[in-house]
């Protein structure tokens, strides 16, 4: 059976590990976790793997309406 692969909504993907994830440069990665979160958003300082820098400039829809009410 194959890994199974899990979006996560505004997150990463998981994926049951171990994985090995080759990069568009021919790299491989190995990851040995028995779950392993690859980044989607592009803003991890260890990408392909999720460091959880999508958290951090997550924003509510109360959020982004406040700040553009505020922009007259």
């Amino acid at each position: 059976m194959g890994n199974r692969v899990r979006p996560v909504p505004g997150g990463p993907v998981l994926i049951d590990g171990p994985v090995d994830i080759e990069l568009p440069d021919g790299t491989v990665v190995r990851s040995e976790r028995f779950v392993v979160a690859l980044c989607v958003c592009r803003r991890s300082k260890s990408y392909p793997l999720c460091d959880t820098s999508h958290r951090k400039r997550c924003r509510t829809a109360k959020q982004r309406s406040d700040s553009a009410d505020g922009q007259q």
